[in-house]
């Protein structure tokens, strides 16, 4: 009876639903760590392919669906300088953007443009491994250039995939801007590569 009295109350009441919370969590963690141990390892390969593809996705729903729409009705333009100016960013500046903050999150997962013909130096490759991964992709543009690379004690892997020209405004960046070592730049061109590093776990 007095169990029933308490539960009756607002507070039991609330004591009795934090008590069921508590212990669906608790029974959900031991059925999750239970279960996480069944779960193989993905390989490195396969989750890039899948970061890839989510910035693959996002920047080609960014160029077609808000540059490309906005530019053409002529509301506002998507410039190089679109901090200084009423404009958008530039499709490549979103992707190298976007790169940096989810570097910044600590995770130790980076990606970014790269370019054998980058309008800015930083934007080169920064290992032979990129030179040679650019120069790979470039032949190859369907197949991703991977490996294991090293820096310090820590291990990393990289992939190494086609970037290509896929809408009239990065054509036309490259091809008029002043700094550009490469102007002739047509459509569905490959541009460059974008590099995708995971870390790997100490062997």
């Amino acid at each position: 009876m007095q169990i029933i009295a308490v539960m009756t109350s607002k507070r039991g009441l609330l004591i009795g639903c934090a008590l069921l919370v508590v212990g669906s969590a608790l029974m959900l963690s031991q059925g999750y760590s239970k279960t996480s141990q069944t779960i193989p390892h993905l390989h490195p390969r396969l989750v890039a392919d899948y970061l890839h593809a989510v910035i693959e996705a996002d920047r080609t729903v960014y160029t077609t669906h808000v540059v490309n729409r906005l530019q053409n009705q002529g509301i506002i333009m998507a410039a190089e300088d679109w901090e200084q100016r009423n404009a958008l960013p530039l499709p490549a500046q979103l992707l190298q953007y976007a790169g940096r903050l989810v570097a910044e999150k600590g995770h130790g997962i980076r990606y970014r443009l790269i370019s054998l013909w980058p309008i800015y130096r930083r934007n080169g490759p920064a290992t032979a491994f990129e030179r040679n991964g650019l120069e790979t992709v470039m032949a190859n543009p369907d197949e991703p250039f991977t490996g294991i690379v090293t820096s310090g004690k820590k291990r990393f892997f990289q992939a190494i995939y086609a970037d290509r020209a896929i809408a009239e405004a990065c054509v036309v960046c490259h091809n008029t801007h002043p700094l550009s070592p490469k102007r002739d730049f047509a459509l569905n061109d490959v541009m460059g590569g974008i590099v995708i590093t995971i870390p790997l776990p100490d062997s």
